[in-house]
């Protein structure tokens, strides 16, 4: 979610000007807007699952995973150097977001991790994908995550943007310090039927309110929000996400297929695969992250490097794509 002080057109108007104000105020530019490749689907046992995909096809493949409330559209700025270094790219649409829709109209609307995690092994089983690599952040980092701790044999390389996000939802919650709570009021929120209808009511409103207070440093325009807020619209959108914030509270109850996964991602798993960790200095939902804490590294045995990114919000791989390719590539060139 790259934004903006300036529309592209007025960074670009004067060549001599920009070279001028020097590299640091050229990396507020936006960049060029990045044509939409056209858009695929695939079915999976539970959804059709909407994708993007660029690069060749018989190459190794890297997934790209939105978190809330975001699409595929985070990952513009992202794409291109994977693909110029011979990689096959896909971006799909989580469960409830874009194109992505549920096969069964009687099939329970469920956010919980372990769904999300096991959509995307279905999507990488659907496209006939044994092994990958795979970058994500918010929901997308913890749908990774639990693919690569539940699925270690399927994730080559992983790059996460945040800390290790697997939740124990056996357990009931414990109350945060008063701070943490204040921060994470939208989940509380979320938890009263009265969050349930001013999502419905305010889907835009209140997904625009967490992209401008999660990244208070990045400045995006009207037009790279209204690029991705259709996905927004989705039929599933509000019972998928109000599912997913009572679930992880102990609210609402999971799917039963599911019980016996939440329960083994309750004792915090291990994530073999060789990661590298982005924290976002400016993350309003993560202030004071370090780049490498001891808890972490136990939690990532093959962890390569965890690295604070100066100037980036919580949607990282909007602000700072460079950051999240560079990491990706360097994985892959070393991950067995």
């Amino acid at each position: 979610m790259i934004g903006t002080r300036r529309s592209f057109l007025q960074a670009s108007g004067s060549v001599a000007a920009a070279l001028a104000v020097g590299r640091a105020q050229i990396s507020h530019a936006q960049p060029p807007v990045i044509s939409p490749q056209a858009p695929k689907s695939i079915q999976t046992p539970v959804l059709t699952i909407g994708y993007e995909e660029a690069g060749d096809s018989q190459s190794f493949p890297i997934l790209l995973l939105h978190g809330f409330p975001d699409d595929v559209r985070a990952w513009d700025g992202v794409v291109p150097p994977l693909v110029k270094a011979g990689y096959r790219v896909l971006v799909p649409y989580l469960r409830g977001f874009g194109a992505t829709r549920f096969r069964d109209p009687a099939a329970p609307r469920t956010g919980e991790q372990a769904a999300i995690g096991q959509d995307l092994i279905d999507f990488a089983d659907a496209l006939h994908i044994q092994r990958f690599a795979v970058a994500g952040f918010d929901w997308g980092a913890r749908a990774g995550q639990v693919a690569a701790a539940l699925h270690p044999d399927r994730v080559r390389a992983a790059c996460f943007s945040g800390g290790y996000t697997i939740q124990n939802t056996v357990a009931p919650s414990r109350p945060g310090s008063p701070q943490s709570e204040r921060l994470f009021w939208y989940q509380w929120y979320f938890n009263l039927e009265r969050g349930r209808e001013g999502l419905a009511a305010n889907r835009r409103g209140l997904c625009r309110l967490f992209w401008e207070t999660w990244s208070p440093e990045w400045h995006f325009t009207d037009e790279t929000f209204n690029r991705t807020a259709p996905s927004f619209d989705n039929p599933d959108f509000v019972d998928v996400v109000i599912h997913s914030y009572r679930h992880r509270t102990g609210t609402v109850p999971g799917e039963g297929r599911f019980k016996e996964a939440e329960q083994l991602l309750a004792q915090r798993p291990k994530i073999q695969a060789p990661t590298i960790l982005l924290h976002g200095d400016a993350d309003a939902l993560a202030r004071g992250a370090v780049a490498e804490s001891p808890a972490e590294r136990a939690l990532f045995p093959s962890l390569k490097a965890g690295r604070i990114v100066a100037g980036a919000g919580h949607f990282l791989p909007r602000e700072k794509p460079e950051a999240v390719s560079s990491a990706l590539l360097e994985l892959l060139a070393s991950a067995p």
